[in-house]
């Protein structure tokens, strides 16, 4: 029809899975399509993709996205880009083939480089925002060029490519040996541990620590802007959009003023809050960021606090103790209690993340008594994940000297309505889920339609939220007081050395 404006396709390039999602002009998810890929362990502590898996897997997942919609590429007005974050991949420049396995964000093989890096933690942090953690691209990348053969020869000599996934898939898509374009956006940029936060460039004293070829490092671009068009799979679209996936959920939520926040539960949790265009440097354990940059105007920050086990404590009562049989069971298990009978449970399997930081964390159960039954084991293992958001929320709070109107959610357990009511009540602040839970990828498409003028402005973006469900604080302050005393209690005992 004339007067069709056409739809936006979103690529979520994920850990366990990539989608391809089909989006109208309201911002309604009219397909989605996906692929379940591969992860592998070859050794303790490492954790590789096959790079050419998920290139194919973006392949096979956009076109079935647009025949389950009806669509075809002639209506495609843009595509965006979201993907895990800080996963390190090396492709030939002249061959467009990957010289290594894909080093993912979960891998720790680089930890004797992060350790070489300790004594100059100050000033990376300065520098970077971040502190020296195996959780970044740049010390991956280190170890793959001592460990490759002939790969730093590759990639002093401008023949070795390095990006994250992004980078990765906007090569293939521009059409890798035939004139692939390499790019990286700078909310990815800035996961890498080489990235200046404040000059917003890479840094040349980051590339020196970690002795890194410039010539193999991709051009920084912005969150939002038109890169190139497709010479594969899309012909002709142009790739409009890319952030990385918790600050592609940020923009989906439309958290676009200093204050606003989100989370997405999934496996774990990642807490992030928008604080406008001036950098945050937490003293409470958060990590300063980039949120967003868009077109002729400064980058907007954010700091961001990762949960390591909220999902993953639900899958733990289901697999491990037998307790449950699907995680959907554990909120009408819980529900037989009205609270959680002095026992709290602190999830430190693989130590704290934020605001804690404590690697040397173990998981514990305090409080059992012959009174505590399963269904207040279940509602512990609920409030665990409530009682983590609100560490981190206050720690935001605190950091930024903003006050919070709203937590917008996603993710899988935000369908525990128990569970949210729980967030409401510890954080202290009303918990919003919009009708459209896919917020990674409605974020990618926002940034690549906002780009070409699909949609006018973030006002725009704004007008097409609704809200699915929302929850409001209604625990008295004397319960709070002496549960909220009864948590700080087991995590201090959960950090407690042996």
């Amino acid at each position: 029809m004339s007067d069709d404006p056409g739809v936006v396709v979103a690529v979520d390039v994920g850990t366990t899975s990539s989608r391809a999602m089909v989006f109208d002009h309201h911002g309604r998810m009219l397909a989605i399509a996906q692929i379940q890929q591969r992860q592998f362990f070859p050794r303790p502590g490492w954790v590789e993709q096959n790079p050419a898996e998920l290139w194919s897997a973006v392949q096979r997942v956009i076109p079935q996205a647009l025949k389950s919609a009806g669509r075809s590429v002639s209506d495609v007005v843009a595509l965006g880009l979201a993907n895990q974050r800080e996963t390190t991949v090396v492709w030939d420049r002249r061959t467009g083939r990957p010289l290594a396995p894909a080093v993912t964000w979960q891998d720790t093989r680089a930890e004797p480089i992060v350790e070489a890096l300790a004594p100059n933690t100050d000033e990376i942090h300065q520098v970077t925002g971040l502190r020296p953690a195996t959780y970044f691209a740049g010390p991956r990348l280190r170890w793959l060029l001592d460990n490759v053969p002939g790969l730093e020869a590759a990639a002093h000599a401008g023949e070795a490519l390095f990006g994250t996934l992004e980078s990765w898939i906007i090569w293939n898509l521009t059409g890798a040996n035939k004139g692939g374009i390499h790019v990286t956006d700078v909310t990815n940029a800035s996961r890498t541990l080489l990235f200046d936060l404040r000059r917003g460039q890479w840094s040349n004293r980051m590339l020196r620590l970690l002795d890194i070829p410039p010539a193999m490092l991709p051009r920084v671009v912005g969150s939002s802007e038109v890169y190139a068009t497709c010479a594969r799979v899309l012909p002709g679209v142009p790739i409009a959009g890319a952030l990385g996936d918790q600050q592609a959920a940020l923009f989906g939520q439309t958290c676009f003023s200093s204050g606003e926040v989100k989370c997405t539960y999934g496996t774990g949790a990642f807490v992030l809050m928008n604080v406008g265009s001036a950098i945050v440097d937490s003293e409470q354990g958060l990590v300063p960021t980039i949120a967003y940059a868009l077109p002729g105007e400064p980058p907007v920050y954010a700091l961001e606090g990762p949960i390591a086990m909220t999902g993953s404590l639900v899958q733990w009562f289901r697999d491990s103790l037998g307790i449950i049989d699907s995680p959907a069971e554990i909120e009408t298990l819980a529900s037989t209690v009205t609270d959680n009978g002095g026992c709290y449970i602190v999830p430190a399997f693989s130590g704290l993340y934020a605001p804690h930081w404590n690697s040397h964390a173990r998981g514990i159960v305090v409080g059992l008594t012959s009174y505590v039954t399963k269904g207040h084991l279940a509602r512990a293992v609920l409030e665990a994940t409530a009682w983590q958001t609100a560490d981190v929320v206050n720690a935001m709070r605190i950091d930024s000297g903003l006050e919070l109107s709203k937590l917008s959610v996603d993710g899988g357990m935000t369908s525990n309505n128990l569970l949210m009511q729980h967030v409401s009540d510890v954080a202290n602040v009303q918990v919003v889920r919009p009708f459209v839970s896919e917020t990674v990828s409605l974020g990618a498409a926002y940034a690549a339609g906002l780009s070409v003028g699909y949609w006018p402005d973030l006002d725009a973006l704004r007008r097409n939220r609704h809200v699915a469900a929302s929850w409001s604080p209604q625990m008295d302050a004397q319960r709070k007081r002496r549960e909220a005393a009864g948590w700080r209690s087991a995590v201090a005992r959960a950090t407690v050395e042996v």
